[in-house]
């Protein structure tokens, strides 16, 4: 707004180790989504430094980027983000095809990931001729295709009732025994509460507690 600079976030220090499953909870506002941006690659902080796996995300190009983007993550939104006209095996099955899989392969891939959400008989259904929760699965299979390591997903049930939000966090849940990196937005403090370990974060400032401790440790040792 005119000249005023507004810090999304303001020296956030967050560690997420490969394999937890991890909630950052804050209001509307806070700079979740910033973070959420960050995390995912879609955007770049002002200064700093983001390492995934080790390396430090500036030092890749934005084709680089993209392809973390298809492979390594896989996004789940609070909207969904299907396309109307497609049917859940063709959402399903776009990332790959961008990914230049052959087709026996993608219709394989997408008929696992179908089959994980139980949707597989709702296959050429599109968005209109399902519920909201059955989208949300359908978004989540889309994500669960491309076989991602990491898993950000932005108030993924906040759209839904609690009995289909609580259907939602089991496959999470699912996911995350399976040795992935679930990350979770959310404003809600029962939903964050299911995760191993949350993130607090209210006007861009962030606490992690992991931080705070491996910051103890080198202060008394």
């Amino acid at each position: 707004m005119g000249d005023e600079v507004v810090k999304a976030l303001d020296n956030a220090n967050i560690h997420i180790r490969s394999g937890e499953f991890v909630s950052i909870i804050g209001p509307s506002g806070s700079g979740k989504s910033t973070l959420m941006n960050i995390i995912g690659c879609l955007d770049t902080a002002d200064s700093g430094e983001y390492l995934l796996e080790g390396m430090p995300i500036r030092r890749y190009s934005e084709k680089a980027l993209a392809g973390i983007r298809n492979k390594k993550i896989g996004f789940v939104f609070q909207s969904f983000n299907l396309i109307p006209s497609m049917t859940a095996e063709e959402n399903v099955e776009l990332p790959l095809i961008y990914q230049g899989i052959s087709m026996s392969r993608r219709k394989q891939m997408v008929k696992e990931a179908l089959e994980l959400v139980d949707l597989y008989p709702r296959r050429k259904h599109t968005p209109n001729q399902m519920s909201g929760g059955q989208q949300q699965r359908v978004a989540i299979a889309r994500a669960v295709a491309s076989r991602p390591s990491i898993f950000l997903a932005d108030e993924p049930t906040g759209n839904l009732d609690s009995a289909t939000g609580k259907q939602i966090m089991e496959i999470f849940k699912a996911l995350h025994g399976q040795g992935n990196t679930i990350v979770l937005i959310t404003h809600d403090e029962h939903v964050a509460q299911q995760a191993d370990r949350s993130i607090q974060i209210l006007d861009g400032k962030v606490y992690d507690g992991v931080v705070e401790e491996e910051k103890n440790r080198e202060e008394t040792s």
